[in-house]
Protein backbone atom coordinates (compact mmCIF):
# COMPACT_ATOMS: atom_id res chain seq x y z
CA UNK A 1 0.00 0.00 0.00
CA UNK A 2 1.13 3.34 -0.81
CA UNK A 3 1.25 6.18 1.51
CA UNK A 4 -0.09 9.50 -0.06
CA UNK A 5 2.24 11.79 1.25
CA UNK A 6 -0.57 14.75 1.10
CA UNK A 7 -2.43 13.41 3.45
CA UNK A 8 -0.14 11.80 5.77
CA UNK A 9 1.66 15.55 6.07
CA UNK A 10 -1.60 16.88 7.50
CA UNK A 11 -1.04 17.67 11.32
CA UNK A 12 -1.64 19.63 14.31
CA UNK A 13 0.18 19.94 17.35
CA UNK A 14 -2.46 19.64 20.16
CA UNK A 15 -0.79 21.87 23.08
CA UNK A 16 -3.67 24.05 24.51
CA UNK A 17 -4.52 22.14 27.67
CA UNK A 18 -3.40 19.17 30.27
CA UNK A 19 -5.96 16.52 32.12
CA UNK A 20 -4.97 15.34 35.69
CA UNK A 21 -6.36 13.15 37.50
CA UNK A 22 -6.27 15.64 40.84
CA UNK A 23 -8.48 18.29 38.26
CA UNK A 24 -11.26 16.17 37.59
CA UNK A 25 -14.86 15.06 38.91
CA UNK A 26 -14.65 11.54 40.46
CA UNK A 27 -18.37 10.75 38.59
CA UNK A 28 -17.33 11.13 34.64
CA UNK A 29 -21.23 12.23 34.15
CA UNK A 30 -20.02 15.73 36.40
CA UNK A 31 -17.18 15.66 34.44
CA UNK A 32 -18.75 15.83 31.66
CA UNK A 33 -20.71 18.68 32.34
CA UNK A 34 -17.24 21.01 32.84
CA UNK A 35 -16.34 19.98 29.64
CA UNK A 36 -19.64 20.36 27.40
CA UNK A 37 -20.12 23.81 29.67
CA UNK A 38 -16.24 24.75 28.30
CA UNK A 39 -17.45 23.57 24.72
CA UNK A 40 -20.51 25.80 24.74
CA UNK A 41 -18.40 28.88 26.14
CA UNK A 42 -16.38 27.46 23.10
CA UNK A 43 -18.86 28.17 20.46
CA UNK A 44 -17.96 25.51 18.72
CA UNK A 45 -20.23 24.98 15.94
CA UNK A 46 -23.12 21.63 16.32
CA UNK A 47 -21.63 21.42 19.58
CA UNK A 48 -24.17 18.15 20.71
CA UNK A 49 -22.98 16.62 17.28
CA UNK A 50 -21.75 12.99 18.07
CA UNK A 51 -20.96 9.83 16.54
CA UNK A 52 -23.23 6.93 17.25
CA UNK A 53 -22.13 3.27 16.69
CA UNK A 54 -24.02 0.56 16.60
CA UNK A 55 -23.50 -3.20 16.07
CA UNK A 56 -25.24 -6.29 14.87
CA UNK A 57 -25.73 -9.19 16.87
CA UNK A 58 -23.02 -10.65 15.18
CA UNK A 59 -20.83 -7.42 15.33
CA UNK A 60 -20.82 -5.69 12.42
CA UNK A 61 -20.57 -1.91 13.49
CA UNK A 62 -22.14 1.09 11.59
CA UNK A 63 -21.31 4.67 12.63
CA UNK A 64 -23.39 8.19 11.61
CA UNK A 65 -23.83 11.41 13.42
CA UNK A 66 -26.53 12.12 15.41
CA UNK A 67 -27.39 15.12 17.97
CA UNK A 68 -27.23 15.11 21.67
CA UNK A 69 -30.42 16.42 23.43
CA UNK A 70 -30.33 15.35 27.01
CA UNK A 71 -27.36 14.44 29.91
CA UNK A 72 -28.18 13.99 33.03
CA UNK A 73 -27.16 10.93 35.85
CA UNK A 74 -28.83 8.53 33.91
CA UNK A 75 -26.96 9.20 30.58
CA UNK A 76 -26.69 10.56 27.17
CA UNK A 77 -30.22 11.41 24.90
CA UNK A 78 -30.88 11.47 21.20
CA UNK A 79 -33.67 10.80 19.31
CA UNK A 80 -34.59 8.83 15.84
CA UNK A 81 -36.35 6.62 14.28
CA UNK A 82 -37.13 3.62 15.50
CA UNK A 83 -37.39 1.68 12.23
CA UNK A 84 -33.91 3.00 10.90
CA UNK A 85 -31.17 0.88 10.64
CA UNK A 86 -29.11 2.00 14.10
CA UNK A 87 -32.93 1.41 15.25
CA UNK A 88 -33.09 -2.34 13.92
CA UNK A 89 -29.30 -2.73 15.04
CA UNK A 90 -30.37 -1.31 18.67
CA UNK A 91 -33.25 -3.74 18.86
CA UNK A 92 -30.84 -7.04 17.84
CA UNK A 93 -28.00 -5.69 19.98
CA UNK A 94 -28.55 -2.85 23.37
CA UNK A 95 -25.07 -1.89 23.40
CA UNK A 96 -23.95 1.39 21.59
CA UNK A 97 -20.54 3.80 21.70
CA UNK A 98 -20.90 7.24 21.22
CA UNK A 99 -18.16 9.95 20.12
CA UNK A 100 -17.36 13.75 20.74
CA UNK A 101 -14.56 15.50 19.19
CA UNK A 102 -14.64 18.95 20.10
CA UNK A 103 -11.55 20.05 17.87
CA UNK A 104 -11.71 23.67 18.55
CA UNK A 105 -10.48 22.34 22.20
CA UNK A 106 -8.37 19.96 21.13
CA UNK A 107 -11.05 16.83 23.29
CA UNK A 108 -12.40 13.56 22.50
CA UNK A 109 -15.01 12.21 24.55
CA UNK A 110 -15.80 8.34 23.92
CA UNK A 111 -18.83 6.41 25.61
CA UNK A 112 -19.93 3.29 26.13
CA UNK A 113 -22.96 1.60 27.70
CA UNK A 114 -26.60 -0.26 27.28
CA UNK A 115 -28.85 1.20 25.12
CA UNK A 116 -32.66 1.35 25.75
CA UNK A 117 -35.81 3.44 24.54
CA UNK A 118 -36.89 6.79 26.87
CA UNK A 119 -40.40 6.45 28.36
CA UNK A 120 -43.11 7.87 25.45
CA UNK A 121 -43.85 11.12 27.29
CA UNK A 122 -40.47 12.35 27.24
CA UNK A 123 -40.37 11.54 23.71
CA UNK A 124 -43.88 13.05 22.91
CA UNK A 125 -42.84 16.53 24.72
CA UNK A 126 -39.59 16.30 22.99
CA UNK A 127 -41.26 15.92 19.74
CA UNK A 128 -43.66 18.53 20.06
CA UNK A 129 -40.81 20.87 20.84
CA UNK A 130 -39.75 20.52 17.35
CA UNK A 131 -39.94 22.71 14.39
CA UNK A 132 -43.16 21.78 12.13
CA UNK A 133 -41.46 20.75 9.17
CA UNK A 134 -39.03 18.31 11.98
CA UNK A 135 -42.22 16.84 13.05
CA UNK A 136 -43.57 16.44 9.41
CA UNK A 137 -40.68 15.04 8.38
CA UNK A 138 -40.28 12.48 10.97
CA UNK A 139 -43.73 10.48 9.48
CA UNK A 140 -42.40 11.44 5.86
CA UNK A 141 -39.36 9.23 5.56
CA UNK A 142 -39.22 5.42 5.84
CA UNK A 143 -35.42 6.38 6.76
CA UNK A 144 -32.76 3.63 5.67
CA UNK A 145 -35.14 2.16 3.15
CA UNK A 146 -34.53 2.24 -0.61
CA UNK A 147 -36.77 4.59 -2.27
CA UNK A 148 -37.28 5.32 -6.10
CA UNK A 149 -36.17 8.92 -5.77
CA UNK A 150 -36.47 12.30 -4.22
CA UNK A 151 -39.98 12.68 -5.44
CA UNK A 152 -41.10 10.38 -3.10
CA UNK A 153 -40.25 12.18 -0.55
CA UNK A 154 -41.82 15.24 -1.57
CA UNK A 155 -44.94 13.74 -2.69
CA UNK A 156 -45.31 12.37 1.15
CA UNK A 157 -44.27 15.63 2.51
CA UNK A 158 -47.09 17.30 0.96
CA UNK A 159 -49.54 14.38 1.78
CA UNK A 160 -48.60 14.56 5.58
CA UNK A 161 -48.44 18.23 5.34
CA UNK A 162 -52.32 17.98 3.88
CA UNK A 163 -53.16 15.40 5.99
CA UNK A 164 -51.78 17.34 9.32
CA UNK A 165 -53.50 20.89 8.01
CA UNK A 166 -55.14 23.12 11.25
CA UNK A 167 -54.46 19.72 13.63
CA UNK A 168 -51.56 19.07 16.15
CA UNK A 169 -49.07 16.73 14.37
CA UNK A 170 -48.87 13.27 16.40
CA UNK A 171 -45.72 12.07 17.06
CA UNK A 172 -45.23 8.65 14.84
CA UNK A 173 -45.40 5.49 16.48
CA UNK A 174 -42.01 4.85 14.77
CA UNK A 175 -40.30 7.93 15.98
CA UNK A 176 -39.29 8.32 19.69
CA UNK A 177 -36.23 9.12 22.03
CA UNK A 178 -32.84 6.97 23.28
CA UNK A 179 -30.41 6.72 26.14
CA UNK A 180 -27.24 5.62 26.21
CA UNK A 181 -26.92 3.93 30.30
CA UNK A 182 -23.00 4.41 30.18
CA UNK A 183 -20.60 2.02 31.46
CA UNK A 184 -16.57 3.41 30.29
CA UNK A 185 -16.48 7.47 29.37
CA UNK A 186 -13.13 8.14 28.35
CA UNK A 187 -11.98 11.56 28.21
CA UNK A 188 -9.41 12.45 25.76
CA UNK A 189 -6.72 15.72 25.83
CA UNK A 190 -4.77 16.21 23.08
CA UNK A 191 -0.94 17.08 23.87
CA UNK A 192 2.05 17.62 22.07
CA UNK A 193 3.77 14.55 20.56
CA UNK A 194 0.87 12.95 20.01
CA UNK A 195 1.56 12.08 24.06
CA UNK A 196 -1.71 12.74 25.15
CA UNK A 197 -3.81 12.28 28.40
CA UNK A 198 -6.47 9.63 28.55
CA UNK A 199 -8.48 9.48 31.78
CA UNK A 200 -11.09 6.82 31.54
CA UNK A 201 -14.14 5.73 34.09
CA UNK A 202 -15.39 2.38 34.47
CA UNK A 203 -18.89 1.58 36.23
CA UNK A 204 -18.76 -0.62 39.43
CA UNK A 205 -21.20 -2.00 41.92
CA UNK A 206 -21.02 1.33 44.13
CA UNK A 207 -19.79 3.86 41.81
CA UNK A 208 -17.04 4.82 39.24
CA UNK A 209 -13.53 3.78 39.36
CA UNK A 210 -10.79 5.82 36.94
CA UNK A 211 -7.45 5.09 35.62
CA UNK A 212 -5.13 6.65 33.16
CA UNK A 213 -4.38 4.89 29.94
CA UNK A 214 -0.84 5.09 27.31
CA UNK A 215 -1.78 7.63 24.90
Amino acid sequence: MSVDLSISDIRKVYKQKSLDEKDVKPNPIEQFKIWWDEAIGANIDEVNAMTLTTATPGGIPSSRIVLLKGIDKEGFVFFTNYHSRKGREIEANPHAALLFFWKELERQVRVEGRIEKIDAADSDRYFHSRPIESQIGAWVSPQSETIPGRNFIEERKKETAEHFKDKEITRPPHWGGYIVHPHTIEFWQGRPGRLHDRLVYSKKDNGWSMSRLAP
